[in-house]
């Protein structure tokens, strides 16, 4: 068995296929996505300290207290440079800063463009600018109560607390590497395919001659399958740490399991490819067209190709990703990503085991009891 199955992986390895459709196009196809949607989420997403520049045309002793207190802190709201004018416009144009805040009579706020920075700074000073006039008119009109306002102002700028809904990172671009990793794991139906090629007889002339060969045929199809898997999970792996080390994509801290998943992935998609090269006596050919179909259309409906596809599918027909195989695996990336625990993780993980072994065992069933009467 063990000769069978070095025979076996040095020519899975030595295909030309290989190189370019398990590495070098996922290779390609990671780095467009980095480009295109690398820093999509930072950039309108996710929060972060906001720039900005304040320049005192005249004194206001109040705001500037209040500047200072929201730029404490390890996480301050501002980071806030005092400055002239003539600095200050040099820094928005060179995009150092979010915006100027200009302190005259009125305090006013000037920025380059739309941003979610932006955005902040005008929430900011709009909110400011309401709870300065509460307290305006009530020291003009009830002096007396002026320091209960005081008091309930204060509370409320501090009732508000960051809760992270999760420690994981959610930045829903993630989904395309994921889809990647998913889509390198189902790939694996080429190495299924042709186990189960290369051992039916009136398949191909390399099948003919394995069956005239004294090695049963049951250790022919496991070798056949265990090497599959091997180069199919070496191939998953090196993706994986091509994503996660090269191309900087942050999934977690549980990296060990994303390689697991993707080792189950694999073994998945073999699975696939081999009983699709078990069922009926089309060519080679014509097999392989349905694997990459099926392969590309799981991985469509997954959102491999478009972000939004998967949510719709969750909306119309959620049963769907239950079966789907690159669903399945994408999934188990993003539960071990975003969750705590490692409920959902599991159960993933079990359904693409069961599936694997269900659709192994009906491709080893339809392989084994094929006989020819000449070859």
């Amino acid at each position: 068995m063990l000769h069978n199955l070095k025979y076996e992986l040095l020519i899975r390895i030595k295909s030309k296929g290989l190189v370019f459709w398990m590495i070098l196009f996922p290779i390609a196809l990671g780095a467009f996505f980095k480009i295109s949607f690398g820093n999509i989420y930072d950039k309108y997403t996710s929060f972060s300290t906001v720039p900005a520049a304040v320049v005192e045309n005249v004194s206001n002793p109040v705001f500037h207290e209040v500047i200072d207190k929201i730029s404490e802190g390890d996480e301050p709201l501002l980071e806030v440079t005092y400055t002239d004018r003539k600095d200050a416009l040099e820094l928005l144009k060179d995009q150092k800063i979010s915006g100027i805040i200009w302190i005259d009579d009125e305090i006013t706020l000037s920025v380059a463009s739309d941003s979610i920075e932006a955005t902040v700074l005008e929430s900011f000073l709009n909110q400011y600018k309401r709870q300065e006039k509460i307290i305006t008119d009530t020291a003009k009109s009830n002096p007396a109560a002026l320091e209960n306002v005081i008091s309930e102002i204060s509370s409320e700028t501090q009732s508000c607390t960051r809760i992270p809904l999760t420690e994981g990172n959610t930045d829903n671009m993630l989904n395309y590497f994921y889809n990647l990793i998913a889509m390198v794991a189902l790939f694996g139906t080429e190495g299924g395919l042709e186990a189960a090629i290369r051992n039916q007889g009136n398949l191909s002339a390399v099948a003919a001659r394995k069956c005239t060969s004294p090695s049963k045929k049951s250790v022919t199809l496991l070798t056949s399958l265990i090497s599959a898997c091997i180069v199919q999970a070496l191939c998953c792996a090196l993706t994986v740490t091509y994503v996660r080390f090269i191309l900087n994509v942050d999934f977690g801290s549980r990296l060990p399991l994303v390689y697991l998943s993707g080792l189950i992935g694999s073994i998945l998609g073999v699975s696939l490819g081999f009983v699709i090269g078990s069922v009926g006596k089309a060519g080679e050919n014509a097999k392989t067209g349905i694997c990459m179909a099926i392969s590309l259309a799981s991985c469509f409906f997954s959102g491999l190709m478009a972000n939004n596809i998967k949510p719709m599918i969750i909306s119309k027909a959620p049963w769907f990703n239950e079966i789907n195989p690159a669903a399945l695996i994408s999934d188990s990336f993003y539960c071990l990503n975003v969750y705590s625990d490692y409920d959902r993780y599991i159960q993933k993980n079990i359904t693409m085991l069961i599936l694997s072994v269900l659709l192994a065992v009906i491709g080893l069933i339809l392989t084994r009891r094929r006989k020819y009467a000449s070859l």
